[in-house]
């Protein structure tokens, strides 16, 4: 993306739009000196929205900030299944993207998503309680209902609310890099990442209340991304067995322990390369990676690119 102006979010509030859902995109992506974006809050047509939840919206922009943004948000709004959107607010939906403006959908913001045609054929997700409502209203969207959020490229979905802020971080990362995702999650005091795999919640009872233990083992293992890390100890640190541990992990996070370690080391290392000067050596032996040679693997198989690379792609004007 262009880093030469302010990039244009523009967050469209529909009638019955939730409140949480507007928030978020419009407060994670706020205009403010540290932040690359300007962020306009719009409706179908100027003035007053009914929302949902007792509260309601009055929008300055109509649908011509949606002619001018770079990245488009569709907040979740209320009784998606029982009527399609507005025609110009499917049509400008359809005709940004033709521009290349990306389009991301928070909740069941997905079905006026999905109401241009756009999501046909391609994954996509939204609030649990409204899956099967999306996939029966729109048959050609592979619609995953064990997921926070599915990023497609130039289209996006995420779950219910708060993946809302998993989304936002997500695109973050993607345009400004691990740094200033990280620092906008401390603002918001949310989790800095959250994989787009992870499940939205789990359909059963369970004995024992695991959850903030191994939220717990989690922040453990991440302040020691340094030193050696095994399943074993991750286990132990949880006090369950290393099955039980891989079993419940892999639900909590949609990945296994290990996978998970890698993934911070990466994002680690990722940090180091944006606002260090420290060698690709040293930084491998920072994250618990070893060896250059090492780093470089991982780096490539999970993201792609080379830190060399990545590292002049995220300093490149600085």
């Amino acid at each position: 993306m262009p880093t030469s102006r302010l990039r244009r979010v523009a967050v469209l509030v529909l009638e019955g739009a939730k409140p949480l859902d507007v928030g978020i995109p419009a407060q994670v992506f706020t205009t403010r000196a540290s932040m690359p974006y300007e962020v306009r809050v719009c409706g179908a047509v100027r003035g007053p929205v009914a929302g949902g939840d007792g509260l309601s919206y009055y929008v300055a922009d109509g649908l011509d900030a949606v002619a001018r943004a770079d990245l488009v948000f569709i907040p979740g709004y209320r009784f998606p299944d029982r009527e399609d959107p507005p025609r110009a607010v499917v049509e400008a939906l359809t005709a940004a993207h033709a521009r290349g403006t990306r389009l991301a959908a928070i909740s069941t913001g997905a079905f006026a998503l999905a109401a241009t045609g756009l999501l046909d054929g391609r994954r996509a997700t939204t609030h649990w309680h409204y899956t099967r409502a999306l996939a029966a209203k729109y048959p050609l969207v592979r619609v995953d209902e064990n997921v926070l959020f599915v990023d497609e490229g130039s289209v996006l979905t995420s779950a219910g609310a708060a993946s809302g802020i998993d989304l936002c971080l997500h695109i973050l990362r993607g345009d400004l890099g691990v740094a200033a995702s990280n620092h906008a999650a401390r603002r918001l005091v949310a989790a800095p990442y959250r994989s787009g795999g992870q499940a939205q919640y789990v359909p059963r009872s369970v004995p024992e209340p695991l959850g903030e233990r191994f939220a717990a083992t989690r922040e453990w293992a991440l302040r020691r991304l340094g030193e050696p890390l095994t399943l074993e100890m991750l286990a132990r640190h949880a006090a369950v067995s290393p099955r039980t541990f891989s079993r419940r992990f892999g639900e909590d996070t949609g990945c296994t322990p290990m996978q998970w370690v890698m993934r911070a080391r990466i994002d680690m290392a990722r940090e180091l390369l944006e606002r260090s000067q420290r060698t690709i050596e040293q930084i491998a032996a920072d994250t618990g990676l070893g060896t250059g040679a090492n780093l470089r693997l991982h780096f490539q198989r999970i993201l792609g690119t080379t830190p060399s690379e990545y590292r002049r792609t995220f300093t490149r004007g600085e």
